[in-house]
């Protein structure tokens, strides 16, 4: 689905970044997708300190998932040589607004929110199991974009895989290799998980409709 947009509106860019962390979900969509990364998260920000994504909540517990803020820097510790692809997609002003305002919806709603085990099978049998609030990864980002102003594809987001990011025209590949070596990699260290008391790329009304 084309999606160009005029030079005058090409104001923010947003970023879904690809990796392999080898936890039971990619594992899963890995058996039958064959791609290399196998896990996706959207990122308001080069740096990638604004990255959200549906994973494990705990570690050790690997059922206990669901929506989550992701520390790429802590990434790097838990699971070295991890490689990623990070692709960049140009969004309007709007569109990114929009973006933000899905997020901090996601943010103030999180415990309603966990993941779509069942919409795995679903996938890779082509077939629909969207339960309420649920989500796997990359469903979560391609329904963020789209609930952004931004279709990328034309299946619904709960038959998106990662690997149809990086297959997509309209996404732009800017980093390729260690997730660790990546250059603008904020490696402050801070703690994924809720946001609170730290502002967003764009400062919003404190409830944003979706």
């Amino acid at each position: 689905m084309g999606m160009g947009i005029p030079e005058e509106q090409q104001g923010r860019r947003l970023y879904i970044l690809l990796t392999d962390t080898g936890t039971l979900f990619t594992r899963l969509i890995k058996a039958y997708t064959g791609a290399p990364c196998n896990h996706a998260s959207l990122a308001l920000d080069p740096s990638l300190r604004h990255m959200y994504s549906f994973g494990r909540k705990d570690q050790s517990h690997p059922l206990a998932a669901g929506f989550v803020r992701e520390e790429a820097a802590g990434m790097c510790r838990e699971y070295p040589g991890m490689a990623c692809v990070l692709l960049r997609l140009e969004a309007t002003e709007e569109q990114f607004r929009r973006a933000c305002g899905v997020i901090r919806y996601f943010e103030q709603t999180v415990d309603r929110y966990g993941y779509n085990l069942l919409g795995l099978l679903g996938f890779v049998l082509n077939l629909r199991f969207e339960p309420q609030d649920r989500y796997f990864c990359s469903q979560f980002v391609a329904d963020a974009l789209e609930r952004s102003g931004i279709a990328l594809f034309d299946q619904p987001p709960a038959l998106t895989a990662p690997h149809h990011f990086l297959e997509h025209p309209e996404l732009q590949v800017v980093y390729e290799g260690l997730l660790s070596d990546y250059p603008l990699l904020d490696r402050d260290g801070r703690r994924a998980g809720s946001a609170e008391g730290e502002s967003l790329p764009l400062r919003l009304p404190k409830r944003a409709a979706v």
